[in-house]
């Protein structure tokens, strides 16, 4: 059984995430916990003099997230007659990160899929905020899900490399149960700049011999100003319906998060993007 979370704000990119997350795993037995975390900003100074205690404005924030998470539920039952499915509320008054961290610890959450915020032109940028932190300070695996993206039977996944690590099977699982869910290919794409190992490159593809025989390696030397548009553009030509990698010191994703790229390179991802922890952080 998978045990799933599926944070969410109500709004139209995290319901398309849930959606997505059940038809995802439809052949799977699943646990899927929605969460929905409250804020102390939530009780603003108005409030607190309009009623006599801030323990009313809890009870009301906390009883209004309970009932939409429940028609959410709800919903999903009348719309998927999935048997293997079984939904969770839970309502959390705390720090958005503190909250998931907890609950992925307490009901040993497999994955958090979740969806992501989009713009358009110029200010397009790959994630809202709240699912960057996730995948910077979480430590099981996230799937993010982009706005407007539609469930579709994944035929090619990309995982993408610079061997700053040697990887391991566990760290990998998530992918590999995906890819021999739906049979998918894989694309390993190995890709050289400054922090590229070259003897780490031969032992990570005797891994990948080992543990995904059927795997397509595709190599691109690249300096990191145009790294972005080069593995977007990798996306584009080779039709991938997921972009998966490692989350590590150096990586791809590293460089994502701390460097202003995503706004000068209109880069954005639209295919779901699968971020797992390497057990090194």
């Amino acid at each position: 059984m998978k045990t799933i979370l599926l944070p969410t704000d109500f709004s139209k990119n995290s319901l398309n995430a849930i959606n997505y997350a059940t038809e995802l795993l439809k052949d799977e037995i699943c646990n899927f916990y929605i969460l929905n975390v409250q804020k102390a900003s939530s009780f603003i100074s108005d409030d607190m003099m309009v009623v006599s205690s801030s323990t009313t404005i809890y009870s009301t924030l906390i009883d209004a997230a309970k009932k939409s998470i429940d028609n959410i539920i709800s919903g999903l039952k009348l719309k998927n007659s999935y048997d293997n499915h079984q939904f969770h509320s839970i309502v959390d008054y705390d720090n958005f990160i503190d909250s998931i961290n907890q609950i992925t610890e307490k009901h040993q959450i497999d994955l958090i899929i979740m969806g992501t915020k989009g713009a358009s032109g110029l200010q397009r940028v790959l994630f809202g905020s709240n699912t960057a932190r996730v995948m910077q300070r979480c430590y099981v695996p996230v799937l993010a899900i982009p706005e407007g993206c539609k469930y579709t039977r994944l035929g090619k996944i990309a995982f993408t490399t610079n061997h700053i690590n040697l990887y391991s099977i566990e760290e990998l699982q998530v992918l590999k149960d995906i890819l021999e869910l739906y049979n998918s290919k894989l694309y390993v794409l190995h890709v050289a700049d400054e922090h590229h190992l070259a003897q780490k490159q031969l032992q990570n593809i005797d891994f990948f011999k080992v543990h995904f025989p059927e795997a397509i390696h595709d190599y691109i030397d690249v300096n990191i100003k145009d790294i972005f548009s080069v593995v977007h553009q990798y996306l584009v030509d080779n039709d991938i319906e997921m972009l998966s990698m490692i989350s590590e010191k150096h990586s791809f994703l590293d460089r994502l998060f701390t460097r202003h790229a995503l706004e000068t390179f209109a880069f954005s991802i639209d295919v779901p993007f699968l971020v797992m922890e390497s057990s090194l952080k």
